[in-house]
């Protein structure tokens, strides 16, 4: 091999390093950590995290995008860990509302079923993404004519999944935090936290 080869060999191996080295950093890039003010809200909650009981079932009231907290408290599954719901698909396996039971929560609420397309979705408090069950307990009308609503308690459900499953938020702080009030988390985001959690999240894990 003569000088000229040999110099191609070298320019072509550094410049075959260099890419890698590249593609591999982007590939194990970090994930943003939770930002401070978003971290405050989780410092605040109490150490114990009871769910309340329902104790209405009907007359119940939305309040905007949130629930009757007396007709749905919110409820998960006792064995739904991290184990679980961190894998992706999970949600898709565990999803079962009939339309009697649809029935049973719209009549809670006092609201015609069906109704008018894109004015309510039967909804899971705690959704299934971070343990939540299928019970009537955890399922309300959700307003798709607020603002915030449907839509975006979703950006909030795919983003505490993430920090749950990155090991930032425990499972039950963030079960304690929807089943409360998930509008608190969401007036912490930024419109760019906001962008990044759809890019992030459109293909990960899937519907909550």
């Amino acid at each position: 091999m003569n000088a000229k080869s040999e110099l191609s060999l070298v320019l072509f191996l550094i410049v075959l390093t260099i890419g890698s080295f590249f593609v591999v950093h982007d590939q194990f890039a970090p994930v943003p950590a939770m930002p401070e003010r978003v971290a405050e809200i989780f410092a605040q909650q109490p150490e114990v995290f009871v769910l309340g009981s329902r104790t209405q079932t009907e007359g119940c009231q939305v309040n905007g995008p949130l629930p009757d907290p007396e007709c749905t408290p919110g409820s998960v599954f006792p064995d739904a860990g991290l184990e679980k719901i961190c894998v992706s698909g999970y949600s898709k396996t565990v999803r079962s509302v009939s339309t009697s039971l649809k029935k049973k929560v719209y009549a809670a609420y006092g609201i015609p079923y069906p109704p008018p397309r894109g004015s309510y979705e039967a909804d899971h408090l705690i959704p299934l993404a971070i343990g939540g069950n299928n019970d009537i307990a955890n399922l309300f009308p959700e307003s798709g004519n607020t603002t915030p609503g449907f839509r975006e308690k979703d950006i909030v459900e795919n983003y505490l999944r993430g920090e749950v499953c990155d090991g930032r938020v425990s499972l039950k702080s963030a079960q304690m935090q929807i089943a409360e009030n998930w509008l608190a988390v969401y007036d912490k985001l930024t419109p760019s936290d906001i962008s990044r959690i759809k890019n992030m999240f459109k293909n990960s894990y899937g519907s909550p």
